[in-house]
């Protein structure tokens, strides 16, 4: 329990931008969870962390704002072709698959810790303004901190 309530404030503490990076940790976490079944032959388990990565990324999906352009529909490009990764590694018992969705997961990760730790994307969040156009692709900030607490686990 005391877990739970660090978990909530470490992800309260948060910004738009350390969220989603929080959720791509999800992602990879449960993959890696999804690898470990798979190469213990759990189907069962397998099944439980896929569906956990496919509630993320429809997630996501559901909050990218497409009036925003580019990024937006660059995201969701990402997110589809991660989805059918996941689902193809999940119908093939497949841990190769899940490694290349972990790889490519990591890659927009990492380019995303890079727009958190940018100061002027700090300062956008520090005062209420308009967010930058790659982090307004998302919307609903606090949806994404409910559904990023349940994915703590």
């Amino acid at each position: 329990m005391q877990n739970l309530n660090y978990q909530r404030q470490a992800i309260a503490g948060m910004n738009g931008v350390e969220l989603i990076v929080a959720l791509y940790d999800g992602m990879v976490r449960f993959l890696n969870s999804a690898i470990a079944a798979t190469e213990a032959g759990n189907a069962h388990e397998r099944r439980i962390a896929i569906k956990r990565v496919l509630d993320i990324l429809i997630h996501l999906q559901s909050r990218l704002r497409m009036e925003v352009g580019g990024p937006a529909k660059t995201l969701a490009e990402f997110y589809a072709a991660i989805f059918a990764l996941c689902l193809e590694g999940s119908r093939l018992s497949s841990p190769e698959r899940f490694r290349k969705a972990i790889e490519c997961i990591l890659n927009v990760r990492e380019a995303w810790q890079q727009v958190a730790q940018d100061p002027e994307v700090r300062k956008q969040f520090a005062k209420p303004a308009p967010t930058p156009a790659a982090v307004s692709a998302h919307t609903s900030l606090e949806a994404t901190e409910s559904l990023a607490s349940r994915w703590t686990a």
